[in-house]
């Protein structure tokens, strides 16, 4: 992508910090970036030059020289933390929109350091997104759903095996960063409810593994693991029939275990 350099000599004075916003943001229209992300860069900018024009000592050479351009955004970012008590999040967020403004003017990203951003456990999706996340799951690779079901299932048969029944297990997993969609939604909604009934048949199952194995085998590549799965689902043939919803595999219990 090209960026606009100027030199001071051209037509846009580098001194004059609002013209220089004016000038960005007719260039901006023309990028190739999604609405949501020119939105972004002009408010980060936008704050960016308000803040310049309102500091004692005024734009200086911020949009002229590479060191000056260190130092003010320096300052700005100590401003957005002490003054502002942003977020780590959004500090980098600005400086990320700066930055846009600085390569636009030819002077390159500016030498600051970035805030470092808290690690978290990730979030489960809700009902809704999880029910999106399967449909998106029937559209994708046979391997996608045999990977889904597996992991879905086997930890819920350690546990029960170690004495920990599945309801206790969800709620440990769930304290954890093991969360997901899987253990907040699909377990409880379609399993522990005894429902069964998330939309996706145990026969449909058994063909994206086939096909995947088949896929495999015609490339030349070996997956035990998903020869594992096959030979499972195709275990199970009477126990879950295919007309059968898929999550019945989590209440199947093989007879040769059974206590």
């Amino acid at each position: 992508m090209e960026h606009r350099q100027d030199d001071g000599s051209g037509s846009i004075n580098r001194r004059d910090a609002a013209a220089v916003l004016a000038e960005y943001a007719a260039w901006l229209v023309e990028q190739p970036l999604s609405s949501r992300t020119r939105e972004a860069y002009l408010a980060a900018v936008t704050a960016f030059v308000a803040w310049l024009l309102q500091r004692d000592a005024g734009p200086g050479d911020a949009l002229l020289a590479p060191r000056a351009r260190d130092l003010a955004a320096r300052d700005y970012k100590r401003h957005m933390k002490v003054e502002r008590a942003l977020s780590p999040a959004s500090v980098n967020q600005a400086l990320a929109g700066m930055d846009h403004l600085f390569r636009f003017l030819g002077l390159g990203t500016a030498i600051v350091r970035r805030e470092e951003l808290a690690r978290a456990a990730p979030k489960a999706l809700d009902v809704d997104q999880q029910r999106a996340l399967l449909r998106a799951a029937e559209e994708s690779t046979p391997r996608d759903r045999a990977i889904v079901a597996l992991l879905l299932f086997s930890g819920l048969r350690l546990s029960e095996a170690a004495g920990l029944s599945a309801e206790e297990a969800v709620k440990v997993v769930n304290t954890a960063t093991g969360r997901s969609a899987i253990s907040e939604v699909m377990v409880p909604r379609w399993v522990q409810s005894g429902t069964f009934d998330s939309g996706f048949s145990a026969g449909l199952m058994r063909k994206d593994v086939r096909l995947a194995l088949e896929l495999a085998a015609d490339c030349g590549i070996d997956l035990p693991l998903s020869a594992e799965v096959k030979r499972i689902w195709q275990a199970t043939q009477a126990a879950i029939p295919d007309a059968a919803d898929f999550t019945r595999m989590a209440d199947y219990r093989d007879p040769k275990g059974a206590h």
